[in-house]
């Protein structure tokens, strides 16, 4: 069987206003399904309301979570079922704590130490493409490089063994040669390790080159659901076929997937 991740009717709201509302969507393992929009849409906001990390003042008026159709409370995924990639890795770690005292503090979780947690370490490091395992762990945030803070943040999702993962617009502050590295890099763990992946995106390339399904989302709703190439083929709704044209008008190209 498939495994699901889904989510049903959630809202968010800061004071009277409502900023998301009704979110549903379903994450199955193996696939890769794009949350896609223009800014201050609601992508970011609704990424962080499926795992109850809301900025202050933002608050969840409902919603329902269930992992292969059981119900389950965000605390139940955070770290374990789901984990987390930000567009600003840095702010993901401590920055007094070097990279190797996050690692164990992943595994320690599972209740996994000694040898054989050190050497499971270094192996998702070369797995995910950080081959420098000992300098990389020796290392704080600030000593690496944005691109290898992904990478980093994916292979704590792995350490923890992770099934879903919640990538909020993980390539935006990447170069060309870095976004796509990591890309290479999703697609082959979405294939070789059946992660369920939600991509949050503005960039219509990464969901033609990555995405199986896509969501539209404009004001907090979700205004079209469709696989990738019903989307790009044949676009339902207005915003997406603004974004597909804003697409098209900076890569001259009519890129269906």
């Amino acid at each position: 069987m498939t495994r699901t991740l889904s989510i049903q009717g959630l809202c968010l709201t800061h004071q009277q206003r409502t900023l998301v509302e009704q979110l549903d969507l379903t994450l199955k393992a193996g696939e890769v399904h794009a949350l896609v929009g223009a800014s201050g849409s609601g992508k970011s906001l609704s990424c962080l309301g499926i795992l109850d990390l809301l900025p202050p003042g933002v608050h969840s008026q409902g919603g329902t979570l269930r992992l292969d159709g059981h119900v389950v409370q965000p605390a139940q995924l955070r770290g374990r079922e789901a984990a987390l990639v930000l567009q600003n890795p840095r702010s993901a770690f401590n920055p007094v704590r070097s990279l190797r005292q996050h690692a164990q503090e992943t595994l320690r979780s599972r209740g996994l130490r000694g040898v054989h947690a050190d050497q499971l370490i270094l192996d998702t490091l070369n797995e995910v493409g950080l081959n420098d395992g000992p300098r990389v762990l020796d290392s704080f945030a600030f000593q690496l490089s944005g691109g290898m803070l992904q990478r980093f943040m994916i292979a704590l999702a792995l350490l923890a063994d992770s099934h879903f993962l919640l990538a909020d617009e993980p390539t935006s502050d990447l170069d060309v040669v870095a976004q796509a590295r990591f890309l290479d890099l999703l697609e082959r763990l979405v294939a070789e390790r059946n992660l369920g992946v939600l991509l949050i995106t503005h960039d219509m390339g990464v969901v033609a080159r990555c995405a199986d399904q896509v969501s539209v989302m404009a004001h907090g709703r979700i205004v079209e659901q469709a696989d990738v190439h019903t989307l790009f083929n044949t676009p339902q709704s207005e915003e997406a076929r603004t974004l597909l044209a804003a697409h098209h008008a900076l890569t001259l190209e009519t890129c269906t997937p």
